[in-house]
């Protein structure tokens, strides 16, 4: 009903006016001279990152690339332009596909291997064992070491011979066929390198997964507990889900990793016998500071970064995806 004085009521058909959502509201924004003091504090609290980046990674890339098109020995100006030629000795060197077949090898075992060898040991070790401290200090120690030790300390290990290897296989019946082989044959060099390389590197990313575990809620084990559940299906249908983020990212920092290994196969085998465990790294710093072929070297540190930026982004867009959603803030709160 409506009169004069009476306020009207709608109803029936008429649509109703939808309610208005206060996050669709525009804030208002800060006066310029607040957002000109927060830009000028982030600018100076960036800068000494950015001149490191600037000075240390864009201008090497950008120096690579421009060496990448000339045939330089790596002292003077370079002068003799050979536009693409070094990427099509490239594309058709079959040391370089080697290294790559060698390196997707690596990239393979690191994944079925290594990291569930870390994995089965984090979990292990996040139990309530006496001593579990010390035991986590002790897989974790080879980290520490430089890699320059542990390929020294390996070589000694497996010297053909004289080496604690041979000592202990030799009286075996089923490993005594590698006694004096080890590091020297092409067949067993890579497995070899293989090993020396989960000792080394297991124990950072049985740390990541222990960190991960720390925060798996107690409430909801114990719940499956209840329900049931026992150790192997708490771990598969709680634990590992719950883990995913720090698994996507143990696998990211392992493949990468594997693309970029250099200074443990240069100690220990210097990428022999016969190429067998040469990587992308060494056969570029051999072209660059052995041969002197600086040009084509520069085109296979390219090579490298395009591969690993590639995989970088492909990985992100894919794997990462679900784990960065809301990671991103700005100043007024999360966006």
């Amino acid at each position: 009903m409506t009169g004069p004085g009476t306020l009207s009521v709608t109803t029936g058909d008429r649509p109703r006016r939808a309610a208005r959502d206060p996050r669709s509201e525009r804030r208002p924004k800060a006066p310029l001279g607040r957002r000109l003091r927060g830009w000028t504090a982030s600018t100076w609290f960036l800068l000494p990152a950015l001149l490191l980046f600037f000075l240390f990674v864009l201008i090497p890339i950008a120096v690579a690339l421009y060496t990448s098109f000339f045939k330089w020995g790596g002292f003077g100006r370079p002068e003799d332009f050979v536009g693409l030629d070094n990427y099509r000795k490239l594309s058709g060197d079959p040391i370089f596909r080697g290294d790559l077949l060698r390196g997707l090898v690596i990239v393979v075992l690191s994944l079925a291997v290594q990291l569930p060898i870390a994995l089965g040991t984090a979990v292990l070790l996040n139990q309530r064992i006496r001593g579990r401290a010390v035991y986590r200090a002790v897989f974790f120690a080879p980290y520490i070491l430089s890699e320059v030790i542990a390929g020294v300390l390996f070589g000694i290990i497996f010297l053909p011979g004289s080496g604690l290897a041979d000592e202990v296989v030799g009286g075996l019946p089923l490993l005594g066929g590698l006694a004096g082989k080890w590091f020297s044959d092409p067949g067993t060099a890579l497995p070899t390198l293989f090993a020396v390389m989960t000792w080394k590197y297991f124990g950072f990313h049985m740390m990541i997964y222990l960190a991960g575990l720390q925060g798996v809620p107690t409430e909801v084990l114990e719940a499956a507990s209840i329900d049931g559940a026992g150790p192997w299906r708490r771990f598969r249908a709680v634990t590992l889900p719950l883990l995913a983020p720090t698994l996507r990212i143990s696998v990211f920092l392992s493949v990468i990793g594997s693309i970029q290994l250099f200074d443990l196969v240069w100690v220990t085998t210097t990428g022999g016998p016969t190429n067998s465990t040469e990587t992308m790294a060494v056969t570029m710093f051999q072209f660059g500071f052995k041969r002197y072929q600086m040009g084509y070297a520069s085109a296979i540190s390219v090579a490298m970064f395009l591969i690993s930026m590639v995989f970088s982004l492909l990985y992100q867009r894919y794997a990462l995806r679900r784990d960065l959603q809301g990671a991103v803030t700005s100043a007024g709160g999360r966006r």
